[in-house]
């Protein structure tokens, strides 16, 4: 045992000294994925988030990115344990789902299959066992909802950015292989896709673009970051995405996302009514207490995300399948229940279930949240159990 102890340590020293040398290196493995005219969110080189960088640089436990690195990779930084596995009930969704019939199924972090209007949509596919470089990285403790092979016929997919656990090549080339759908993403992603010999169309903020009679898609500001590497960091856009159907209200996924400036909901409302949100809850925590980093909302910012929509029912994501932060496995589906309780809205943002079909309820005007209550319920005794 010791000697396996030995050898752990050995490896984890390597990982790090590797990791230490690929930020030393940038001119060997940056990568240039998108060259155009600079804008209010690129230079010419990068991109960046008009409201402010600094929060999404920064190493959220402080001191040395290096020995943030160090415990993380030890485990050596307080966090609580996670289970090994997790029991999922997988599912066959049906072909089909007609007219403004929405059946919505949760796969896995941000992977989701929304059927809408005859049409198979899917959000940042990932089937692989882990999320990172050269087959390494998060480990699921979740296997996926749904079997690769009980998939209907995939018709558009949806790509946000090009981190391991949202850009996943190995999943992209077997949908391309068997499918052939419609891949929309952001700036320079198509790059990267391309590597697989799948085609993809990529959009800047703002754009739009029809994939089938009365439905388009709109690539929507959201706040984040993208890197493969340590060394091309930014070179490729990040994006939320407003799906624009024909009757029953528009579908919005929220992709990987901080508060930032919390005007950017606003912007995705206006393209329309939306029945179905897909928003993050989860990876938020970094230091003990942390509600939000500068990266990955929280629940509480979910919350106010929802909210700004206007959403009239939403699905929470990007929580329970890899572990990339540092609060508990069920940390945040229970401060989110507590949240929406507490906003007297329990039902319309609720934590869902690995593998389980969820019909989407028609489309309501929702009521406003009051977000100075919300604020307070922040501190209640339920929520700082959680902390």
């Amino acid at each position: 045992m010791t000697a396996l102890k030995i050898a752990g340590s050995v490896l984890l020293f390597l990982v790090v000294a590797l990791c230490l040398a690929i930020a030393l290196a940038p001119r060997f493995l940056d990568r240039i994925y998108y060259r155009g005219p600079a804008s209010d969110h690129f230079d010419g080189a990068r991109f960046f988030n008009p409201s402010g960088e600094e929060e999404t640089f920064r190493v959220p436990s402080g001191g040395s990115r290096a020995g943030f690195f160090w415990r993380y990779l030890t485990g050596s930084d307080g966090r609580p344990p996670w289970p090994d596995r997790v029991a999922v009930t997988q599912s066959k969704p049906e072909p089909r789902v007609a007219g403004d019939r929405m059946v919505v199924t949760w796969v896995g972090h941000a992977t989701v299959l929304i059927q809408t209007q005859g049409l198979n949509i899917l959000t940042d596919p990932v089937w692989s066992e882990r999320t990172g470089p050269v087959g390494r990285g998060p480990r699921r403790v979740a296997v996926p909802g749904i079997r690769f092979e009980d998939l209907p016929k995939i018709d558009l997919v949806l790509v946000s950015h090009n981190h391991y656990d949202h850009l996943d090549k190995a999943t992209l080339r077997r949908l391309w292989q068997r499918d052939r759908p419609r891949i929309v993403t952001s700036l320079g992603n198509d790059s990267v896709i391309g590597q697989v010999g799948a085609e993809a169309t990529a959009l800047d903020w703002g754009e739009r673009l029809e994939v089938a009679p009365g439905v388009a898609v709109t690539a929507t500001r959201n706040h984040h970051w993208g890197s493969r590497w340590f060394s091309d960091r930014n070179r490729a856009l990040w994006s939320s995405f407003v799906v624009t159907l024909p009757s029953g209200g528009n579908l919005f996924f929220a992709g990987d996302t901080g508060m930032g400036d919390g005007l950017w909901p606003a912007e995705a409302a206006a393209l329309g009514p939306i029945r179905l949100a897909l928003i993050p809850i989860g990876a938020f925590r970094f230091v003990p207490g942390q509600m939000a980093s500068g990266s990955h909302i929280g629940p509480l910012d979910a919350v106010r995300v929802f909210d700004r929509l206007g959403a009239s029912f939403a699905l929470p994501i990007h929580w329970g399948t890899f572990r990339l932060s540092y609060e508990g496995h069920d940390t945040p589906p229970k401060m989110l229940a507590e949240l929406m309780r507490c906003a007297g809205e329990p039902q319309r943002f609720a934590p869902g279930v690995i593998g389980r079909g969820v019909e989407v309820p028609a489309y309501s005007a929702p009521g406003r949240i009051d977000e100075a209550a919300l604020a307070r319920c922040a501190e209640s005794e339920a929520i700082k159990a959680l902390l």
